[in-house]
């Protein structure tokens, strides 16, 4: 009953705050590679408005109207704090405050049928963006075309002055391209997209030989510009990259500015982040969440890092959660694609993924390659003793396995864990 009356005020309120303010909103959903998006598309449109994104992974009916309102922490059970939550969103609405952002950047997530929807309701978009559909959360939406018809509301709903922005390598997004009646910009690795990546190469440092980061050459109307992706070594995060310069032109950002900006882009937390191992190790944090595409991505990406004779390439991957019936299979995909890429060693964290473990064996991957751990703290201890000079790890895992407790353990300055990783405040230390 409470949860029911605060949601209510929630939308009552964020929806008055947005019609009174009339802020552009940008959108942004997929199965996979909101976050990133949402903090490349900022990082390309500060500089020029006044914004307001998401923060941390604000995307839900709660996250979203407090980012309307301005609450940067939930108050969570504190009746006192939602006291002064509400009693801000009436000050929005009773005193005009002339520094309420022209744009705001909306991480727009769905666990539910219906959720996309809901959010649309209370802050309409002008301009969409579909990263893209993928296996995720199929335990409440059963198969993939009832996840892409949830995820096309964040289209479908915009008007003929509206954007679409969509990830045109993506088969289930572009199917979808039909069903809005905005303009649509298209982005992607594909011949045909309107901002393309080609000639993508990881770059490494000269003393080191880790990687430092991405460069490729962006394609748009003719015009080939090299861009710089600091920190980053997956390729799946340029798309979010082309997608917030593909916004920045739509709002009239100069294309030079927008890769300028593009500079000062970090990977943020468990999202692909290269961070120091003990004994001169490299990690490549992972662990904010897991799904079956982001993990053979990532995976690839493992294997393609140049290490030292003698080093190896190790990847740590925990249980892909909410899969519902296709827990089995996904996790079976995934030990397949870990032999087939030739990586060195394979541990695994939780119950699903010993069926990751059991198909890589069956790939041709020795016993003595292969240990399991029930969770990821036992996982930690013997990764700690497992490492060796050179060797390249890959640790990665849903929410729910709490993957970033081994990243700490191993990761050679972990006293900057609550500046470099996930889950370190103090409700998820306790």
């Amino acid at each position: 009953m409470m949860k029911t009356l605060l949601y209510s005020l929630l939308k009552y309120f964020s929806k008055k705050i947005i019609r009174k303010y009339k802020p552009d909103v940008i959108g942004v959903t997929g199965s996979i590679g909101k976050s990133s998006t949402k903090e490349a598309i900022a990082a390309v449109l500060e500089n020029k408005f006044n914004i307001r994104k998401s923060q941390k992974n604000y995307n839900n009916e709660i996250g979203v109207p407090l980012t309307i309102i301005g609450i940067e922490k939930t108050p969570g059970s504190s009746l006192f704090g939602w006291i002064k939550v509400f009693l801000k969103a009436k000050n929005l609405l009773f005193i005009k405050n002339k520094n309420y952002p022209e744009i705001l950047i909306l991480e727009m997530g769905a666990d539910k049928p219906g959720d996309i929807s809901y959010l649309v309701d209370i802050a309409p978009c002008k301009i969409g963006v579909l990263t893209y559909i993928s296996h995720a959360h199929t335990e409440a939406f059963k198969t993939i075309k009832k996840i892409a018809q949830e995820k096309r509301v964040i289209i479908s709903h915009l008007q003929r002055d509206g954007f679409a922005v969509l990830n045109f390598d993506n088969e289930l997004v572009m199917q979808n391209a039909n069903t809005t009646k905005a303009e649509i910009t298209t982005y992607g690795f594909k011949e045909g997209a309107d901002f393309r990546a080609t000639d993508v190469n990881i770059i490494a440092d000269e003393k080191t030989n880790w990687p430092t980061g991405l460069n490729f050459k962006l394609n748009f109307k003719g015009n080939i510009v090299p861009v710089f992706l600091p920190g980053a070594v997956a390729e799946h995060m340029i798309p979010s990259a082309l997608a917030a310069v593909a916004i920045g032109n739509i709002l009239g950002v100069n294309l030079l500015d927008s890769i300028h900006s593009l500079r000062n882009l970090q990977p943020i937390a468990g999202h692909m982040r290269i961070i120091d191992g003990i004994k001169s190790t490299l990690l490549i944090d992972d662990t904010y969440n897991s799904s079956p595409e982001p993990t053979k991505s990532a995976l690839l990406t493992l294997s393609k890092i140049n290490i030292p004779e003698g080093s190896k390439r190790i990847a740590v991957l925990a249980d892909m959660l909410e899969l519902g019936p296709e827990t089995e299979d996904t996790h079976r995909e995934i030990g397949f694609k870990v032999a087939e890429l030739g990586i060195d060693f394979l541990i695994t964290v939780g119950e699903a993924s010993k069926h990751t473990a059991s198909a890589a064996r069956e790939a041709g991957m020795d016993d003595n390659q292969i240990v399991c751990f029930a969770e990821s703290i036992s996982a930690g201890k013997f990764l700690q003793e497992k490492l060796r000079q050179g060797d390249v790890v890959l640790i990665k895992g849903s929410q729910g396995l709490r993957m970033e407790r081994i990243v700490k353990e191993v990761m050679a300055e972990p006293m900057d864990a609550n500046l470099l990783l996930v889950r370190q405040t103090k409700e998820w230390l306790e």
